[in-house]
């Protein structure tokens, strides 16, 4: 189950999510030329990812910052692009510009702290800005719950495409981050499931707050849990039938 797009347009342009996409990318690019030299990738990891022990020891606190903005290959950079594009639009716009970075910045750093503190020991780099992008989710799932989202559904041979509500979503990405945690070894490398639990635990308790001066359940009525403009605002008798 694999998210694609949703259909909330946001009601102003999400300058910072565009910026972040294209900072990601241009870091990227600068560095890209490294995975054919594992001796030189690996020592610019060290310096600019965050490694658990070295973060502890007192070293390297900045990484918990310029480890958000690195990938480890073109899926990973692209699939965290697209979870970005799809939801940091609307929490973006409901929070605005400034509030919005500070926040994206604050998760990502928070989801670095919660996978260090799961694996204190480890000396495996963690790179990327899933958690960023996770705590972004939290709060799309505390301030849209209800937004549609189409989904990519693949199993074995068969491909389709179908809207589900937002939450559903979340939440089953949600629950897979967490037994993933709880199943894998954070001392290894592979995905750092307890950065994206975290980050996406983090999103939505910072959200609470706005949440409450919007309203609280109050903004869920209004909106009936979509983003507050009208060409987000959908009934089932708007969505096109087709035949199957």
């Amino acid at each position: 189950m694999f998210p694609i797009r949703d259909h909330n347009p946001s009601g102003r342009t999400p300058y910072v999510t565009y910026a972040l996409m294209a900072i990601n990318v241009i870091v990227f690019l600068s560095y890209v030329g490294l995975f054919a030299d594992e001796r030189a990738l690996s020592r610019f990891f060290f310096d600019y990812a965050a490694i658990p022990a070295r973060v502890l020891s007192g070293d390297g606190l900045s990484t918990l910052v310029t480890s958000m903005f690195l990938h480890g290959g073109w899926l990973h950079l692209g699939g965290n692009m697209l979870f970005l594009y799809i939801f940091g639009d609307n929490v973006e716009d409901e929070m605005g510009h400034g509030p919005f970075l500070g926040f994206y910045l604050t998760t990502g750093v928070a989801a670095s702290l919660i996978h260090i503190l799961s694996a204190p020991g480890s000396t495996v780099p963690v790179v990327g800005a899933s958690g960023a992008i996770a705590g972004v989710m939290g709060a799309y799932l505390l301030l849209f719950p209800k937004a549609r989202i189409d989904i990519l559904l693949i199993l074995v041979i068969i491909f389709r495409i179908f809207p589900i509500p937002a939450w559903i979503m979340l939440a089953v990405w949600f629950g897979m981050q967490f037994i993933g945690g709880v199943g894998s070894d954070p001392d290894t490398g592979g995905v750092a499931y307890w950065a994206h639990a975290g980050g996406f635990v983090a999103g939505v308790v910072l959200t609470i707050p706005l949440w409450l001066r919007l309203g609280g359940p109050g903004f869920w009525r209004r909106t009936d849990g979509h983003p507050p403009h009208p060409e987000a605002r959908y009934t089932s008798s708007s969505i096109p039938k087709v035949r199957r």
